[in-house]
């Protein structure tokens, strides 16, 4: 079997791609990614291309079974800007099966994708973890304190790396055509929670600070954000949905086995915050 995994060198595509490895050693992945020299794990063929290019995909889709997307592309991460050209060659060349990583909401690639012959399944997973990554690692390594708003904030975060694993067990076992799997971790934690369990996997307390939504505004904004993405992050996390905190399933039920929790996922990442 031939996989192509598109944003293959992104958070979730390299989980993806590792997963399939894992789940499939005879498995023949192909990575789509617009840099001919990322870097890959042994085996994966490389193919130089971009969504939003459909010109550069003919030789990507050849000889391709299943495919993993991603729904945005280019270097700003914008919409797909001819999704039915995307979807026109994937058909064309036999693709019989796919996922595609994205939000709640579907937009034109998602309904094309959906109407076509492929076996089409929508992957919706929750907030990653991989997020206390980015936005934790520098401010713990240097004063071992945190400084948010939401303290209360819950949240059902999921393991990047189970995100993976549900895509690699539907690509090669297919048998969820037109479904949509909301994917979360095992646990609701507040914010607080995972600062204290973060604390616990380095071995030294992380003091939590919280903010006003105001003082959150004003930090955010010296530290370059701008007023779009502010308001983004304060409706984001001051207003989670209800996908955001509930614990589903999914992970357990394609995969056989539990999901990772956030105390897994610190341990692992323990030396990036140190």
């Amino acid at each position: 079997m031939r996989i192509l995994i598109t944003g293959a060198t992104g958070t979730v595509g390299r989980n993806v791609v590792e997963q399939l490895a894992a789940a499939d050693p005879t498995a023949e992945l192909r990575a789509l990614t617009r840099n001919a020299e990322a870097v890959l794990p042994a085996g994966v063929e490389t193919a130089v291309g971009d969504l939003s290019a459909p010109e550069t995909l003919a030789d990507a889709f050849k000889g391709v079974d299943a495919v993993h997307f991603i729904n945005f592309a280019g270097e700003q991460y914008g919409a797909i800007p001819d999704p039915a050209a995307v979807v026109a060659l994937a058909e064309a060349a036999g693709v019989r099966r796919c996922t595609v990583l994205g939000g709640m909401a579907d937009g034109p690639f998602e309904t094309l994708l959906a109407a076509s012959a492929i076996e089409t399944t929508f992957l919706h997973p929750v907030e990653f973890m991989s997020n206390s990554l980015m936005w934790w690692a520098a401010p713990i390594k240097a004063e071992s304190r945190i400084r948010e708003p939401f303290g209360d904030r819950r949240s059902a975060m999921v393991h990047p790396a189970d995100i993976g694993a549900v895509a690699a067990r539907v690509l090669l076992d297919g048998g969820h055509d037109g479904g949509d799997l909301v994917i979360t971790g095992p646990e609701v934690l507040t914010l607080q929670d995972r600062v204290r369990i973060l604390g616990e996997a380095i071995g030294r307390e992380v003091e939590y600070v919280e903010l006003t939504v105001e003082e959150a505004r004003e930090k955010w904004s010296g530290e370059g954000f701008h007023e779009g993405l502010i308001a983004f992050l304060l409706e984001a996390l001051g207003n989670t949905p209800p996908e955001g905190k509930t614990v589903v399933d999914t992970v357990e039920r394609v995969t056989g086995r539990p999901a990772r929790t956030f105390a897994q996922w610190a341990g692992e990442h323990a030396d990036a915050f140190k």
